[in-house]
């Protein structure tokens, strides 16, 4: 989609409590950094991406810049309006509102400032990442459902194609789910029904006491190195831009599973030596990943809502584990000449604080960091802040100059969004590899 240039601010949208959405021309749209409303350099918004959507946030009410006196004030016409910005896209603001008492807690999506201007909704954010495997117009659902008639034929006993098929692929319309039975790039493979955390905002897993639920259900079975080997081969032999990746969103921790990974990584790699083998994982056991090195992994990305482990802590809540041991396990794969990112997790006001800012070039210096996936943070931004305890965020400078100071510093540090396959990684990063 082209952009059209703004010459001005873009219009507070709100919600009339029965799905209808409506501008409000008296305000103009700001975004929210921590706790602070503040003004959207006109720049920075660009029109809502295609596969975006728009949320009403219940009992909250939005704030906006009055177009006459300049001065913030709330919209009192109806509920604030956040948007979601699809993958391979990151958020600088988050929706400005005053949430009032007793307000529902938000289910876990990103919330990203919205507006409206020539007919046309606008977010403040970039595309970070040019790969489109997870695009809307890039599914087919004809050929997603003949994918999966004709694997779970193909394999009719194996557990984790049929979990990937029915509970992945068809109930939540996982991309990556729907691009393994498409036949291409990324594979998934939970492994993992159990835990060594207990995060804030588990997608798959939440405590019965909490009023929030979780977005999907989690594995509830352990697969056997035979159900990993039997469908992830064909695919690193068949797939165009080939790789598997342990540690799904419908998982809990794959280094629990160890062992298993490491037997069938050594028998993939029997089989074939095409492809990336690749874990999405916290990081928590150095030694173990050691281990998947040696058996053959390719690269590691480690997830994180920080580069401070006073941040890190009270959001992950590790069982037997430090957030020193994240840092190990980059290091680890590194030493090993594997590819190493971190799925960080973006949020406004406390990723770009001056604090978190020289925490990360910290955390890139130790582990010679090979990219960072910007990834939208899915969670209710009052709750997350309650539930680890910050007050006041303190200084920031703004995502978009968070990102400008970290690439002018480290050059060859790679952007993304996405787990690159291993073309990007020893090829030429910035082609364009992947194809509808």
């Amino acid at each position: 989609m082209k952009n059209r240039e703004l010459e001005t601010s873009p219009y507070l949208l709100y919600s009339d409590g029965n799905g209808n959405i409506f501008e409000d021309t008296s305000l103009y749209a700001v975004g929210r950094s921590g706790w602070d409303a503040l003004p959207v350099p006109v720049e920075e918004w660009i029109e809502l991406p295609e596969g975006g959507s728009l949320y009403e946030l219940p009992q909250r009410t939005g704030i906006g810049i009055d177009v006459h006196t300049g001065e913030l004030r709330l919209c009192e016409k109806g509920w604030a309006v956040a948007a979601f910005i699809p993958p391979a896209h990151t958020g600088f603001y988050i929706a400005a509102y005053e949430t009032r008492p007793g307000a529902p807690t938000l289910p876990l999506f990103c919330y990203t400032a919205v507006a409206w201007q020539h007919n046309r909704f606008y977010v403040p954010a970039v595309r970070i990442e040019q790969d489109i495997r997870q695009e809307c117009a890039g599914f087919d659902a004809d050929k997603v459902t003949t994918g999966v008639e004709h694997l779970t034929r193909a394999y009719p006993h194996n557990r984790l194609v049929n979990h990937l098929a029915h509970n992945c692929a068809l109930t939540y319309h996982c991309p990556a789910a729907r691009n393994y039975f498409i036949g291409r790039w990324e594979c998934p493979v939970p492994a993992s029904p159990a835990c060594n955390a207990n995060c804030v905002g588990c997608i798959s897993l939440q405590p019965d006491e909490e009023t929030i639920v979780s977005t999907q259900d989690r594995l509830q079975f352990k697969p056997t190195v035979e159900e990993i080997v039997e469908f992830t081969v064909p695919h690193l032999e068949t797939a165009p831009y080939p790789l598997i990746s342990f540690g799904q969103g419908c998982e809990g921790e794959p280094l629990l599973m160890w062992e298993t990974l490491e037997k069938a990584i050594i028998e993939i790699r029997k089989h074939t030596s095409k492809g990336s083998i690749n874990i999405n994982t916290n990081g928590s056991k150095p030694d173990a990943v050691k281990r998947l090195c040696e058996a053959g992994l390719t690269s590691i990305r480690v997830s994180t809502n920080s580069a401070r482990s006073e941040v890190y802590m009270p959001y992950y809540r590790p069982n037997n584990y430090q957030f020193e041991d994240i840092v190990e396990s980059l290091k680890v794969v590194n030493g090993f000449g594997g590819w190493t990112s971190i799925n960080y997790f973006v949020f406004p006001g406390m990723t770009d604080s001056v604090a978190e800012y020289e925490a990360l070039r910290k955390l890139i210096r130790e582990t010679d960091l090979k990219m960072i996936q910007w990834r939208n943070f899915n969670i209710d931004p009052d709750w997350y802040l309650g539930k680890i305890g910050v007050s006041e965020t303190g200084e920031f400078m703004g995502v978009k100059q968070l990102m400008e100071l970290i690439r002018e510093e480290f050059p060859n540090l790679k952007y993304g969004y996405y787990n690159p396959p291993m073309e990007r990684i020893k090829g030429k990063y910035e082609a364009d590899f992947a194809h509808y």
